[in-house]
């Protein structure tokens, strides 16, 4: 692998935790807008980033475990986020470092509650009518667990903490009003 495209991988695996679509020009010379940190809410923070004119917030969390413990995982993370003209709205999400599988999309669990997602590539979205209640239910819930597949099939499962989300839930969607 060249030294070119090491310093494009690299600098790729530095945003994408911060689950950012931060494409290339880097190493053309183009700045990177970096996300503004707002605040940490205990196991939560919140960010904010502009992308094409509007005001991009979010809350995010990472992984406090990762199974199956024998595969490299990367950052794992969960975001609920807003956009300031209004395009989504406290929309939850979770991104990995690799390709998620279509087949057997992630699955969201607050308690004795579940939602199914739907993938596009590393990130799985739940159903929009869905949203209102996995935000509610991160908002009350201790724990968050996410299930799922990779694209080369190994079955997933992480788990995130909630501790502080509600306040960063809140926000992320005040800094986006």
């Amino acid at each position: 692998m060249s030294i070119l495209s090491n310093m494009q991988q690299e600098m790729a695996s530095l945003f994408r935790p911060l689950g950012l679509v931060i494409v290339s020009g880097v190493l053309a010379g183009a700045a990177i807008a970096e996300p503004t940190a707002v605040g940490r809410f205990k196991d939560w923070a919140v960010f904010t980033d502009e992308k094409g004119g509007d005001l991009i917030c979010y809350a995010a969390t990472q992984a406090t475990s990762k199974a199956p413990s024998s595969v490299k995982h990367g950052d794992v993370w969960y975001y609920v986020t807003s956009w300031k003209s209004g395009q989504a709205k406290n929309q939850p999400s979770f991104r990995v470092t690799y390709d998620l599988s279509s087949s057997r999309a992630p699955k969201t669990a607050v308690g004795r509650s579940s939602w199914q997602m739907f993938t596009h590539g590393q990130e799985a979205f739940a159903d929009d009518a869905d949203d209102p209640r996995i935000v509610d239910a991160l908002k009350k819930g201790s724990n968050l667990t996410v299930t799922g597949r990779s694209a080369r099939g190994t079955n997933v499962t992480y788990k995130f903490s909630l501790s502080g989300s509600a306040d960063a839930i809140e926000k992320a969607a005040e800094t986006c009003r």
